[in-house]
């Protein structure tokens, strides 16, 4: 949601061209590459606060600071909104979060040592300012009029519309945060395959990662909150996608889906003009109301495709993101997690044999069940921790057929270890918060800040 604009690429006249370029994401195998991003809260040493923009302790001062190491600014209307470097950047989330989107790299090693040199960097810099980083799937404490909104124009425009779409697009705007991983696909037929199985087991990530017990200090019967808040964000553009699991899925149809989500903006001249609520179809046609007779570029199709949200989305490789951001393990654990199911053909065939005769009111109740539920969720007679205990031996074999090894000679699999945890025990992250909550916490939910920063 936060990349920089990209105003720019030859006119859209056709569909054709819409679909060829997603279709030009096909890669060989060894060509795949592994891309991790994750959000995380910055807040105030001493009062807990979320940060402004401006000011000493500010999410400028931050990405000042983090500057220091190599990163080159990009600035909107005058304000640095966003980092670059080596095909890697820190951006901006409205409420001020601040995501790393990492470089696409070759192993889940590599990605997990670009986590931990990033999240060093954070951790120097807020050592000097005063400010912490905190990776949750929701703010735990701040309601959302306390959230400062960051100085970027498509936020200004999504923060107008999205409460005509539903009741909690903006706390998704302002106090989520995730950790999400984006992966290659070798054809059409390959890409609806990881499609299928990755939109099936999304819940399964959904409740091993589950972290987001609490709002404005309290527990709230959910173990994602995060993910409870994607069920009524905009229906136009969020969920599951049923047609993904129909006969006939393929880029086209992917395509047709997108191009029937309403608009949020074009981006013209460094600026966000106002669409929301209208037609790539008629931009296609130059009937656009807000830019009457003018044609969209690839770079407009590219900017739309950034603005739907379902549990996974597709551009040119897929990203999967179902899951609550969280502390170091689990987000070096989310890309081993898909890795090992999508990048081994054998894991890939035992992933969809797991799934491939679930019926669209078995999508439904896991999508429905798991933020409540997490793991003891019913499904067919079991839970689903009795999935993800599945799920995981089907990922673990693969990052061991895999066999990409660190400078200690272990493979991949190593990163599943934190899950295995959790899954033989039943009980999500969620649910080991709420215990400290009501125990050694004494009800005070400020204790998050201590016990889960990084």
């Amino acid at each position: 949601m936060s990349a920089p604009a990209q105003p720019s690429g030859e006119p859209v006249t056709s569909k054709a061209q819409l679909i060829e370029y997603i279709a030009e994401g096909c890669k060989p195998v060894e060509q795949w590459r592994i891309g991790t991003e994750h959000e995380k809260f910055a807040f105030r040493c001493d009062d807990l606060r979320p940060l402004t923009y401006e000011g000493e302790r500010g999410i400028k001062a931050v990405l000042d600071g983090l500057a220091g190491y190599g990163w080159d600014p990009v600035e909107e209307d005058g304000h640095v909104i966003a980092l670059l470097k080596d095909g890697a950047s820190v951006t901006l989330e409205p409420g001020g979060q601040l995501e790393l989107s990492g470089a696409p790299v070759d192993t889940v090693h590599d990605t997990c040592r670009e986590v931990d040199v990033h999240l060093r960097q954070c951790k120097e810099v807020g050592q000097k300012l005063g400010v912490g980083f905190l990776g949750l799937g929701f703010n735990p404490k701040w309601p959302r009029d306390d959230i400062p909104w960051m100085p970027k124009g498509r936020y200004a425009i999504m923060r107008r519309y999205m409460p005509l779409r539903g009741s909690l697009g903006l706390d998704m705007m302002l106090r989520t945060c995730t950790v999400q991983v984006n992966l290659d696909f070798s054809s059409e037929a390959d890409m609806v395959k990881k499609f299928r199985v990755s939109l099936a087991l999304q819940p399964i990530a959904t409740a091993l990662w589950a972290n987001s017990p609490f709002v404005e200090g309290k527990p709230t019967g959910f173990q994602s909150y995060r993910s409870n808040i994607w069920t009524d964000t905009d229906s136009d553009r969020c969920g599951i996608l049923p047609f993904v699991f129909e006969e006939g899925m393929s880029f086209e149809r992917y395509v047709d889906y997108v191009l029937d989500v309403p608009m949020y903006f074009v981006y013209r001249d460094g600026k966000y003009i106002d669409v929301a609520g209208q037609s790539f179809r008629d931009f296609m046609a130059g009937r656009l109301p807000g830019l009457p007779g003018e044609l969209p570029t690839l770079g407009d199709w590219t900017d739309h495709l950034t603005t739907v949200f379902p549990e996974v989305r597709l551009k040119k490789f897929l990203e999967m993101r179902g899951a609550d951001g969280g502390p170091w393990r689990r987000l070096c654990a989310l890309p081993a997690f898909w890795v090992g199911l999508l990048y081994d053909g054998v894991a890939l065939d035992a992933a969809w044999d797991l799934v491939k005769d679930w019926t669209p009111q078995d999508h439904a109740a896991l999508r429905d069940g798991v933020p409540r539920g997490g793991l003891k969720t019913p499904f067919r007679g079991g839970r689903v921790q009795d999935l993800a205990l599945q799920a995981l031996a089907i990922a673990g074999d693969g990052l061991k057929r895999r066999a990409r090894l660190d400078q200690f000679g272990r493979d991949e699999s190593i990163f599943l270890e934190t899950l295995q945890g959790i899954a033989r025990s039943g009980n999500t992250p969620a649910e080991d918060m709420l215990a400290d909550f009501n125990g050694r916490w004494g009800g005070n939910v400020d204790e998050v800040f201590r016990d889960y920063s990084y």
